[in-house]
């Protein structure tokens, strides 16, 4: 079946506006966080494998770290071993810690190897423990006491932080064309595992690399507004007036907490974007338009350069 040339037309028009997008990112380093809902979506995994692909096959190396919290919720309940929450953070104890560790570094980490590898991409997955990746440290969470108001320190077990990433081994694989997956899941002293945060992972590791950009995946457009629509481009100090006066709140900020220490660790900028939209990856990066949200420290020129 051909197609018009009205159809042609539109082809050539979208290929010549990603040029400028290619020539400026060709060798520069992307850290995608990927989760939620996309994730989940057999038609958005495929759409999102692609994307990686494609990116890779332009002259970018992307660099991918996965969560897979409903993942491990379902595996722990097939095998009836109860869930406590402290503060949003999943209590892991040694028998949740080995549930996690086969979802997040087994089948969740090999699927999406697998899924990026039939698109026809060179994906190997690895956790924070290979090549001593991500050194963790355990993350000790405090609330207010029921009697008093001093704070009690509640242990949650294995959930960790990020002490330091030692990027040898995401050197080594970009240097042979292959695209790192990475499972948050870090090394501790003596060789314990801990679960960490995806979103910390991949800030911390877009800092180490000194990346053009980390892109979070989410389940919302972007960072809204007082009236719900989507803000597309923020500085760090938007940001922090946005938090200060509320309009950012709740889940999403870990999200901007996780930006803005990227920027203030070397990343050039910080996308949120939301990831239930097909091909998310490549509006954002090769379009004029993009979608979602950019966070720069300083606001961006006409040339999507940060000014400065």
């Amino acid at each position: 079946m051909g197609m018009t040339n009205d159809q042609a037309r539109n082809i050539a028009a979208v290929l010549t506006e990603a040029l400028p997008y290619i020539q400026r990112f060709h060798g520069s380093t992307f850290v995608v966080k990927y989760g939620g809902n996309a994730m989940v979506d057999e038609a958005l995994q495929n759409s999102f494998a692609r994307d990686v692909v494609l990116l890779k096959l332009v002259g970018l190396n992307p660099i991918v770290v996965h969560g897979g919290g409903p993942q491990i919720g379902d595996l722990l309940t097939r095998l009836n071993i109860p869930t406590r929450f402290v503060g949003g953070m999943r209590v892991t104890d040694e028998a949740t810690m080995d549930v996690v560790e086969m979802v997040l570094g087994g089948l969740v980490n090999q699927d999406i190897v697998s899924m990026i590898n039939a698109h026809g991409g060179r994906a190997v997955g690895i956790t924070g423990k290979d090549g001593g990746l991500i050194q963790a440290r355990k993350l000790s969470v405090t609330q207010p006491g029921p009697e008093t108001s001093v704070p009690e320190i509640i242990d949650i077990g294995h959930v960790g932080e990020v002490a330091r990433v030692k990027p040898e081994i995401l050197r080594t694989l970009i240097a042979d064309d292959f695209i790192p997956v990475i499972a948050p899941i870090g090394v501790g002293p003596g060789g314990a595992s801990y679960n960490i945060n995806a979103d910390l992972v991949a800030g911390k590791v877009a800092e180490e690399l000194g990346a053009e950009k980390l892109i979070l995946l989410t389940n919302t457009p972007g960072v809204l507004d007082q009236n719900g629509a989507t803000m597309p481009t923020l500085t760090l100090r938007d940001v922090e007036e946005l938090v200060a006066s509320g309009v950012i709140s709740e889940g999403m900020l870990p999200k901007t907490d996780c930006a803005l220490d990227a920027l203030r660790g070397g990343v050039a900028a910080v996308q949120i974007l939301d990831g239930t939209v097909p091909h998310a990856l490549l509006l954002e990066i090769f379009t004029d338009a993009g979608i979602g949200t950019q966070i720069t420290l300083e606001p961006v020129t006409e040339s999507g350069v940060a000014a400065g």
